[in-house]
């Protein structure tokens, strides 16, 4: 790691280091296509460092909030961008854990420059490749699908468990004009729906039905391949036939991997269309939930468990950023800690959620999610709570606020939780017996 982490722009030194040990003789391949591949890793590998970079620079951010911290954590990212980092323990400690090192088995793909084939219309949605092969002036054939014609650098990929070929590659959507000045929006993301905005528009409506129907249909399929799955182990000595029938025609994964494809893909589908609803087209300044951390201290069942678990809020991050460089936007990630929890008519925990009405402490009841979607975009500029604050923290600072606002009522914080206005949880808390001592 040490000694490529500074030399970002090492691609065409790579090739004739990696032929001074390994020729393409002996690997039994044409100069070019090894050149090609040999570049292709060499890029992997910068981006791992980049990606590693940059998860380092977020746990230092982390480890060290607030102003008073400012030029200890430029110092440190600096650092980490040279060898300098060799000889700070916790830099060195953090890259150790973020850097994957190790090898990779696959022996599936190969990469071609625009030059090493040509790619030629066959009928609306097919085209058919001309690729090098290991034959000198001799080519490959084969017949893809693909919605637009394939053009630049590609990676030639076989799909041994569909038995058929792959190409990626790479779209040019064109450029965008980006704005002087964005509209700014707040975004809740959801599991009955899939985004739901400060202004109260709701995106990806259904989004909820089809993944409780997904996780429903695999619970209740691996229920019934538990049973067959003990009676095939029961018959292994009494009836080996009939296990080994069982083991063929009801226990194989095939069916159920392309069920799982098609829901897949279903969900994606509304995710995108509903990414694309938000935008419409326009480029936006959007304030988003970081939900990368787990959920931690939360009680709930093993449906509900099972749920979660097929919400895909990855999917949801990464549909959001493409369609931001699509349009010109920009997607920023706060703290999302108690945003459902806070009235956003004044920014303090008063009020209760309940599914998906919030009650303030007056008696108003707003809606739940566009209540949060207000919040997460005031937070996209509140300059007490920033992205990496911890639960507690950010706890706190509401803590004050709320203390604050009773305060010009002519209330106390136990005065709140006595008539019902603020949930007694905050009450077992440090910074509340500690707000209690200072009032």
């Amino acid at each position: 790691m040490h000694r490529v982490i500074p030399d970002i722009d090492r691609n065409k030194k790579a090739i004739p280091e990696i032929k001074s040990f390994r020729t393409p003789n002996s690997l039994g391949l044409p100069a070019k296509l090894m050149d090609w591949t040999i570049n292709d890793v060499a890029k992997t590998i910068t981006a791992s460092q980049a990606a590693c970079i940059d998860a380092v620079a977020k746990k230092v951010y982390k480890k060290f909030p607030g102003k008073e911290n400012q030029n200890k954590r430029k110092k440190l990212c600096k650092q980490l961008r040279t060898l300098a980092f060799l000889d700070n323990s916790l830099l060195h400690r953090l890259v150790r854990k973020e850097f994957h090192r190790g090898h990779s088995w696959s022996k599936n793909q190969i990469v071609y420059q625009q030059v090493g084939y040509k790619c030629k219309r066959i009928s609306r949605h097919t085209y058919q490749l001309e690729l090098a092969g290991l034959r000198r002036g001799k080519r490959n054939r084969i017949v893809v699908r693909s919605n637009r014609k394939i053009k630049g650098q590609i990676r030639l990929i076989h799909n041994q468990l569909l038995q058929r070929f792959e190409i990626h590659f790479l779209v040019d959507h064109g450029t965008v004009g980006i704005p002087s000045e964005r509209r700014s929006v707040g975004v809740d993301k959801g599991y009955t729906e899939a985004f739901y905005d400060s202004e109260g528009q709701a995106h990806g409506k259904g989004l909820g039905k089809v993944t409780t129907k997904k996780s429903d249909r695999i619970c209740a399929k691996n229920r019934n391949r538990g049973k067959l799955w003990a009676l095939h182990r029961k018959l292994e000595k009494l009836d080996p036939a009939k296990s080994a029938r069982i083991l063929e025609n009801n226990l194989t994964r095939k069916t159920e991997n392309r069920r799982y494809r098609k829901n897949q893909s279903e969900l994606t589908a509304i995710i995108g269309a509903a990414s694309k609803s938000l935008f419409n087209g326009e480029s936006l300044k959007v304030f988003a939930e970081d939900l990368t951390q787990p959920i931690r201290n939360k009680r709930q069942s093993k449906a509900v468990s099972r749920k979660l678990n097929s919400w895909m809020k990855g999917v949801m991050r990464d549909s959001l950023r493409k369609w931001a460089n699509w349009t010109g936007s920009v997607v920023t990630e706060v703290q999302p800690s108690y945003t459902s929890q806070i009235d956003s008519r004044n920014g303090t925990l008063l009020g209760k959620r309940t599914g998906d009405n919030f009650t303030g402490f007056d008696g108003v009841v707003l809606q739940a999610d566009h209540n949060a979607a207000k919040n997460i975009l005031a937070r996209g500029t509140d300059k007490e709570i920033t992205r990496y604050m911890n639960k507690t923290e950010v706890q706190a600072v509401l803590l004050r606020r709320t203390a604050r606002c009773l305060e010009g009522m002519g209330l106390s914080l136990l005065d709140a939780v006595e008539l019902g206005w603020l949930d007694s949880k905050h009450s077992k808390t440090q910074a509340f017996k500690q707000l209690l001592i200072e009032m």
